[in-house]
């Protein structure tokens, strides 16, 4: 039995010039003679059989190969053949997956994403897998898709502006153990697949293109899958005294929105995901300077990263009642913006002193979880934002942080970030007093204290009695270059983790 799936098909193109290429996988009971490239697997523990399909004349020139290298099989350890004797390939990729008690679905989702970027950079077009006796913690269908999973998730490319984009890619095909298991399962990774590629897109575009309004719109695009959208504007956000998200968003033309997405798959009470959606930060009046306001595009990745959730959970058809709520602004510079010093009144009915323009994320937040708490009454509430630089010196940036009263939930949100390479490290709350105002109930800023743990304290003013979580990707949202699975530009963090931890719950 074959099964052929093309990692695009499930996408939906958001917005004008997004990417919808991606490799193509074919799961089968047999390998693929004709193509390019063999890559076969090795463990450290000696227990290889992924020989099994080539002739013997070949199997004996390769295992010579592997024992004059002295290839032991260590985790996305590389042996490479080319042009091999007895062989019809051009490469053959003998690729080390360590020890078999320790090769989990994350671990063979970052190999496929870098032999994924290794055969492009040969100029690969076509790859025969013989994966049918690879095992580990998770069985072989699991492990299949999620090597495919891999190697799609660091395919994809933002290259809108480019004058030629590069449109090469990999046509895949595994020979795996049970094709229909691994069709499967590799199914609703493809969900998850257009989520990220949806909140990555999001965040590389640039921000005179990804407005609030822009933003909105591309929203709306998710009413084809059953999820309902609504946007509220700036006089609707003051007549419902969101004072705090309408603050942020008077700086810029289009002023503030705030973005509702809702995929009721079930009746139970939903979860709230909120994300921070700063389409671009000056910092406003205390403006940013130096290299770093280039990169200020992503400041809207929160919001990108739990709309995306809500889409893959909406194509994943899951049994989930999840609702998006999002704080869209642009923190600009006008006559109109917010000053320093400005006193602004919350939703929530608690006065705000801004002693720091460039601290409006846990503003447009605070109006944001009020939202969600008072039009949803949510079971959990999730928010996401590239908070703080203070979180990134606390953490740096293989790690988001997380913050809550809750230990169950960020137990099993931490669990979630390891099973798909979203790792989240906890940090503490508290330092409450150093957001004591001499005029307003709260000041935006601490006056000592570390950062990212003043600005978590300050959303936990506005949680209610509402089980709650704080996740801080600030340096997480963006990346310089591609990685494991993660490719260069926006990297859609959180999806997977939000996802995973979803579908589990």
């Amino acid at each position: 039995m074959t099964n052929i799936i093309k990692a695009s098909s499930l996408a939906i193109a958001l917005c004008a010039g997004m990417s919808t290429h991606a490799a193509e996988f074919t799961f089968s009971s047999n390998i693929n003679k004709d193509a390019q490239t063999l890559v076969v697997f090795y463990s450290q523990d000696g227990k290889n059989k992924q020989f099994k399909a080539l002739n013997k004349e070949f199997k004996q020139h390769l295992q010579r190969i592997i024992d004059i290298e002295n290839f032991k099989g260590d985790y996305a350890s590389v042996a490479e053949l080319i042009a091999p004797q007895n062989s019809k390939y051009d490469r053959i990729l003998v690729v080390g997956t360590g020890k078999q008690k320790e090769l989990d679905k994350a671990r063979i989702a970052k190999l496929g994403g870098n032999i994924h970027a290794r055969l492009l950079g040969n100029k690969v077009t076509t790859a025969s897998v013989i994966f049918d006796d690879v095992t580990g913690l998770n069985n072989n269908a699991e492990l299949a898709a999620n090597f495919a999973h891999g190697a799609n998730l660091r395919d994809h490319r933002f290259e809108k502006y480019k004058q030629k984009a590069n449109t090469e890619t990999i046509s895949y095909t595994f020979d795996v153990t049970n094709t229909k298991q691994t069709q499967k399962t590799y199914k609703v990774l493809q969900s998850i697949q257009a989520g990220v590629f949806l909140a990555r897109d999001l965040t590389s575009e640039v921000a005179t293109h990804m407005t609030p309004v822009d933003f909105a719109n591309a929203a709306k695009e998710l009413e084809s899958l059953g999820v309902t959208i609504s946007v509220l504007e700036p006089a609707q956000l003051k007549e419902l005294g969101m004072g705090a998200l309408e603050a942020v968003g008077r700086g810029s033309e289009q002023g503030a929105r705030l973005v509702v997405a809702h995929y009721k798959g079930s009746n139970d009470a939903p979860i709230a995901l909120i994300g921070k959606g700063i389409t671009f930060d000056s910092g406003g009046y205390s403006i940013k300077t130096g290299a770093s306001i280039a990169r200020m595009k992503s400041d809207m990745a929160g919001a990108a990263a739990v709309l995306g959730t809500v889409k893959a959970m909406a194509l994943a058809k899951a049994d989930k009642n999840v609702v998006a709520v999002m704080g869209m602004a642009a923190n600009m510079v006008s006559q109109f913006a917010v000053a320093p010093g400005d006193v602004v009144r919350t939703a929530e009915g608690l006065s705000v002193e801004i002693l720091n323009t460039d601290a409006e994320g846990r503003l447009v937040l605070s109006d944001s979880m009020w939202y969600a708490r008072k039009h949803f009454n949510p079971e959990i509430m999730i928010d996401v934002a590239t908070l703080t630089g203070s979180k990134v010196g606390a953490v740096g940036n293989e790690y988001a942080a997380v913050f809550s009263q809750d230990d169950k939930l960020v137990t099993q949100l931490t669990l979630a970030g390891k099973q798909v390479n979203e790792n989240l490290w906890r940090l503490p709350l508290g330092y409450k007093d150093a957001l004591k105002s001499d005029i307003a109930d709260l000041t935006n800023v601490g006056s000592s204290g570390p950062g990212a743990t003043t600005a978590a304290s300050f959303l936990e003013h506005f949680a209610g009695d509402t089980r709650w979580v704080h996740i801080d990707i600030a340096g997480n949202a963006l990346a310089k270059k591609g990685k494991d699975e993660v490719s260069a530009g926006g990297t859609g963090f959180g999806v997977r983790l939000l996802s995973e931890w979803l579908l589990s719950y």
